[in-house]
């Protein structure tokens, strides 16, 4: 009996220690404007999605996780997922990437000597080979295991994540409508309910993870009256669940 007891106790710990959940934040640059087309990968799961137009991004994940951040131009970064970063937003500033100056030539000028402008005029042999070999170097083509991505080397991602890359056939992601509720509700909507601010997002993404419909509304880019008074209605019958420890 106590055997037995103790699997199920072992099995229940394994299973929440697996449980995932959404984190979700945002991203922008140092002058505080919202960067799109950031790649946002779960180091551990590998899971890659796009930040939308307005910076935002949500991946599956859980605490310990980490991400990290990619953009071409901007400094790459990092984020160690904690307990409190599953029931807040993830705010990130990319750092512009330092732009390399061109190097400037520097030609010496005749200086009527002979000896001294034939040096400056003239390269030496050596500096002529190797120019020349290093020209025909560059004519050839390179194979194409020379071209092919290296093991572990990051390559634009095929996503499986919120977002699409590529043909968009929805006009909203979740976070579109969640930013649309959190405005078209307003904050005394929550505040009533107990609420606190920063669990707002965490919370209406509670409520779209556990089943409320929203196929027509991503579709469209549009909620009806009737959306959202559904919505608020799914919030009430909710609302108990969502604060049960």
């Amino acid at each position: 009996m106590k055997i037995k007891l103790l699997f199920v106790l072992f099995t229940l710990l394994f299973i929440n220690a697996q449980a995932q959940d959404y984190i979700f934040g945002k991203v922008t640059s140092e002058e505080n404007t919202e960067i799109s087309g950031v790649t946002v990968i779960n180091i551990r799961t590998d899971e890659r999605i796009l930040t939308n137009r307005d910076g935002h991004f949500m991946i599956s994940g859980r605490s310990g996780d980490e991400l990290r951040f990619v953009k071409n131009g901007y400094e790459r970064a990092n984020r160690r997922i904690n307990s409190e970063n599953i029931s807040a937003p993830v705010n990130i500033t990319l750092v512009r990437a330092a732009a390399l100056i061109a190097e400037l030539e520097v030609k010496k000028e005749i200086t009527g000597d002979i000896k001294i402008d034939s040096k400056n005029l003239n390269p030496p042999r050596k500096v002529e080979k190797l120019k020349s070999d290093l020209a025909i170097y560059m004519k050839r083509k390179s194979a194409p295991s020379v071209l092919a991505s290296r093991p572990g080397e990051f390559v634009q991602p095929v996503t499986k994540g919120v977002f699409s890359i590529g043909k968009v056939k929805n006009k909203w992601d979740d976070m579109d409508l969640l930013n649309y509720l959190q405005t078209s509700l307003g904050e005394e909507f929550f505040e009533d309910l107990k609420i606190e601010k920063a669990q707002i997002q965490h919370f209406i993404l509670y409520i779209l993870r556990t089943g409320f419909e929203r196929k027509n509304i991503l579709k469209y880019g549009y909620v009806t009256d009737a959306d959202l008074n559904r919505f608020k209605n799914t919030v009430l019958n909710r609302i108990s669940a969502y604060k049960t420890p």
